[in-house]
């Protein structure tokens, strides 16, 4: 986040957790498998993953410019920025337990060829947030490297078939849409190759254009280089003490830094990633997290009645 009189390191990523009232479910519309370890997945190590991501980039002839990472216990896979550096981050137990539910260790490598997808097409460094177009589009891309790899269409479309939410969101496809989308570029690939199911050389274009090295725009969002006394985009956060008070922000709703506001100041910034963020104060059983949106100040108000910190929209 653009902070005026504070220098911050940034972390977002294209997917999140997001969960609902019957099942856990990641931004890149998967359901999040039931926890299994019967079939392992071949990823022992991050450079064994790097070793698949290798053989999808050269599936399609592309330069590799992201970095590979693995995180324990998000229960995810997704395509990200850190520190102004593309990356892949996995949960390996997380795809151990897809490849299970699924029944193919192709499970997992379609998904991470979903993660790919997104940086081949550069939805993450073009602030789009998730969307639907970008996510079948990454399903797309999928399909087509599956089939590069030697799947099968049936194997290209098991994890899907699997962790697919059956309904569509405002964000998100529908099932049957994203299994249509894998099958697409799946077939798009069999066509180039002759009608082949292995892989082998011909054509290897997936569509559309991809991003190229690793320099360029990484995510900064331009826009925060403006000036915060002119521009009514940025965010004043006015806080309600007579003593300075730190709460903590995110770009991501996942990495929250701390931030002092001055009693008596508002603390202007600006969110880097997408037009809005997250504020995270303490409460009585634990944190409250407030979304905030560019082009909005808000009060942080003292609550005498429930002894906890609330926020208020200021109006205009």
């Amino acid at each position: 986040m653009k902070l005026k009189s504070l220098l911050v390191v940034i972390t977002f990523s294209f997917c999140l957790l997001n969960v609902n009232a019957q099942l856990k479910v990641n931004a890149c519309g998967y359901i999040i498998p039931p926890k299994s370890k019967s079939l392992k997945n071949s990823f022992k190590s991050v450079y064994e993953a790097a070793d698949i991501v290798k053989l999808m980039l050269d599936s399609v002839k592309w330069k590799e410019n992201f970095k590979i990472k693995e995180q324990p216990n998000i229960q995810n896979a997704y395509a990200t920025i850190i520190n102004q550096m593309r990356y892949i981050v996995y949960d390996n137990e997380f795809l151990e337990s897809l490849d299970t539910y699924a029944a193919t260790k192709w499970a997992s490598i379609s998904v991470l060829a979903h993660e790919i997808g997104h940086h081949y097409y550069n939805h993450v460094i073009k602030n789009q947030g998730s969307n639907i177009p970008s996510e079948l589009e990454a399903d797309k891309f999928s399909g087509y490297v599956m089939q590069r790899l030697g799947a099968t269409a049936e194997q290209a479309k098991a994890a899907m078939e699997k962790i697919g939410t059956p309904n569509a969101t405002a964000t998100h496809p529908a099932k049957k849409d994203r299994l249509t989308a894998i099958a697409a570029g799946f077939d798009m690939a069999q066509k180039q190759m002759g009608g082949t199911t292995t892989a082998g050389n011909g054509n290897t274009n997936p569509g559309g254009t991809p991003t190229t090295g690793t320099g360029g725009n990484t995510g900064t969002n331009p826009n925060t280089n403006t000036d915060p006394n002119t521009d009514p985009s940025w965010i004043a956060l006015y806080m309600q003490s007579n003593k300075a008070e730190t709460v903590q922000l995110s770009d991501d709703g996942r990495t929250y830094q701390p931030a002092e506001i001055k009693a008596g100041e508002p603390f202007v910034f600006k969110f880097e990633v997408y037009n809005y963020g997250w504020l995270r104060l303490k409460y009585y059983n634990g944190y409250r997290t407030f979304k905030l949106m560019h082009g909005k100040d808000y009060n942080i108000l003292w609550n005498r009645r429930t002894k906890n910190w609330t926020v208020v929209e200021v109006p205009e």
